[in-house]
């Protein structure tokens, strides 16, 4: 049995001019607006996040990720070191 989809009304605030150009491209290969939305949802439901990979090409942003993965790193090699000190203590305890 297939069950009928509710559809509900929602509003989005776009640039103008954006919107105009999307839908003047949608009507040319015979879509509407709403559609293109309908699909654009399905995808992000299908593909569990946005239906493309998001990128910041942004020199700043990769400095910052790089800087944070060496902390990490630190942070895991400290961790580490601490780690085998308490076993050491922990052994040397037992004896």
């Amino acid at each position: 049995m297939h069950t009928k989809e509710i559809k509900v009304q929602t509003s989005l605030r776009i640039d103008k001019d954006s919107l105009s150009d999307a839908k003047e491209i949608l009507s040319e290969v015979g879509m509407n607006f709403s559609e293109a939305v309908n699909i654009f949802t399905k995808m992000i439901v299908k593909h569990k996040g946005l239906p493309f990979e998001v990128k910041i090409p942004n020199n700043e942003t990769n400095d910052l990720t790089q800087k944070l993965y060496r902390a990490l790193e630190e942070v895991a090699q400290i961790e580490n070191k601490e780690n085998k000190a308490t076993k050491a203590r922990d052994f040397l305890d037992a004896l």
